[in-house]
């Protein structure tokens, strides 16, 4: 079986309409990640604090430099996801469409290189 990232997008300055809202979306995500364990796709998966919670290493040249914040200069940034394991793109897109719904955000699908 081939392992997928699904990549949670959260895009700056889009709360959840309300405080009920994004507790159901944290119920439905509950939900989601019982389901994808219990029918053996669930690898690994977890969110992330904000973006401004970011520490960037750049070791590229001769002393490496450390910076406050992320690295990307972007609104939309990684907010979570899950490592799954799926037998072809097609079912972990199916996965990513789940979770998706369940945490009301986008979900980018990315296999892992191949060893």
């Amino acid at each position: 079986m081939t392992q997928y990232l699904l990549a949670v997008h959260h895009a700056e300055g889009t709360p959840y309409a309300s405080d009920e809202d994004m507790h159901q979306a944290f119920a439905d995500t509950d939900a989601f990640n019982r389901e994808i364990i219990a029918d053996g796709s669930w690898v690994f998966g977890g969110g992330l604090t904000e973006p401004s919670d970011a520490t960037v290493v750049d070791a590229t040249r001769a002393e490496p430099v450390v910076t406050d914040g992320p690295f990307a200069e972007t609104k939309e940034q990684l907010g979570g996801f899950w490592v799954v394991e799926a037998p072809d793109l097609d079912a972990a897109l199916e996965i990513a469409r789940r979770g998706s719904a369940a945490c009301r955000q986008p979900v980018e699908v990315r296999p892992f290189q191949s060893e």
